[in-house]
């Protein structure tokens, strides 16, 4: 079972219903426990599970007794958990009902020390902690009470079916004018929620230096995340994102593309994909552009280089606009390089980051001896 308890829609939220597929075709039987009428319970409805649900994080520990009744009916023995907050949970059930196996992924990569009381209480019962890169494992052995055995590093995967190309020339040149791409310019992109930390502000100091720079450059800017709140973006930042466009004055070379359900196919219409995050905890969208055989330029920092060399990508100081000038400029310039370095990219994804390898060492983590 996946306990997922969280109101909110990102990575961490969507990683259950991501992974229920996979699950089920490799012979297991997942379960879900979600907040009511949460986007979690949602999606993990959309992934063919009917997960059980809970008013509030509260109410979950008061109804302990019914959880304990639906684990039993079912015969689940793993617990998975996503979210801190709900190691309580899942510790209590693995103290009122000794033999279950609780993992916890660290999704987020801790920030500070978990070793007082509590924390080693809940993590004590935790048979196995996942770290999603080895820049996370490192802070969490400095910071959780638990051996280094019982804390691995296990990559996220994707599904690489739909990151393939599916567009012929004449659609792939709609969606570039959808997306208020001028013809012959160098499609620029930055997927990701707009929130402090994403590195939108470096990147469009890095674009309107480029522009400075070498003005006869045709280039275009398309930055893809959603716009209001309840698409997972930060408003004010929003706001002040449009005003720093006004204010470089990059109005009619910057397209803010909001929310797209169409992602894979949005990465055909860009020539290069730019992941500026300062401290990724992995670096998903790397991996999808990687995946979609695009051109990337990552952040030299957090999880990114443990995904990108030389050979597959570009990394660049997120807090350096002339350095992210330089390796826009670079690739937009010289499209035999971006063709082989998205060549390189895809042959990586397939090989390290397809989801049913993830899933199989999940499993084979489930199936182990605690």
């Amino acid at each position: 079972m996946h306990i997922c308890l969280s109101d909110g829609w990102g990575g961490l939220e969507m990683y259950p219903a991501r992974i229920i597929p996979e699950l089920q075709c490799q012979g297991w039987e997942p379960h879900g426990l979600a907040l009511s009428g949460s986007r979690v319970a949602d999606s993990m409805a959309s992934a063919g599970i009917a997960p059980l649900t809970v008013p509030s994080r509260g109410r979950a520990l008061l109804q302990v007794g019914r959880i304990l009744a639906h684990l039993r009916r079912h015969a689940i023995e793993v617990l998975h958990c996503h979210k801190s907050s709900d190691l309580r949970l899942g510790a209590l059930l693995a103290t009122l009902r000794p033999g279950l196996k609780l993992f916890f992924t660290d999704h987020m990569g801790v920030t500070r020390p978990k070793k007082d009381l509590y924390h080693r209480w809940a993590y004590g019962r935790v048979t196995r902690l996942f770290s999603i890169s080895e820049a996370t494992r490192e802070r969490n052995l400095a910071a959780f009470p638990l051996p280094p055995e019982r804390i691995r590093r296990l990559y996220l995967g994707i599904d690489l079916a739909p990151y393939s190309p599916q567009l012929d020339s004449a659609a792939c040149d709609a969606l570039r004018r959808e997306l208020g791409v001028p013809a012959g310019s160098v499609a620029i992109g930055l997927p990701g929620r707009l929130t402090r930390g994403k590195g939108q502000r470096t990147w469009l100091e890095g674009l309107a230096r480029l522009s400075q720079w070498t003005p006869g450059f045709d280039w275009h800017g398309v930055l893809i995340g959603g716009l209001t709140a309840a698409e997972g973006s930060d408003e004010v930042y929003v706001a002040s994102l449009e005003r720093q466009v006004a204010a470089l004055g990059l109005e009619e070379r910057i397209t803010f593309a909001g929310f797209r359900p169409d992602l894979p196919r949005l990465f055909e219409a860009l020539d290069i994909v730019c992941v500026p995050s300062r401290n990724e905890a992995f670096g998903l969208t790397v991996v999808e552009a990687m995946a979609a055989g695009k051109a990337v330029i990552g952040a030299d920092s957090g999880a990114i280089p443990e995904l990108l060399d030389t050979g597959c990508g570009r990394l660049a100081d997120p807090e350096s606009p002339e350095a992210w000038a330089q390796a826009m400029e670079a690739l937009g310039r010289d499209d035999g390089l971006r063709r082989r370095l998205g060549q390189a990219a895809r042959a990586r994804a397939v090989e390290r980051f397809g989801m049913s390898a993830h899933v199989r060492a999940l499993t084979g983590e489930y199936a182990g001896d605690a």
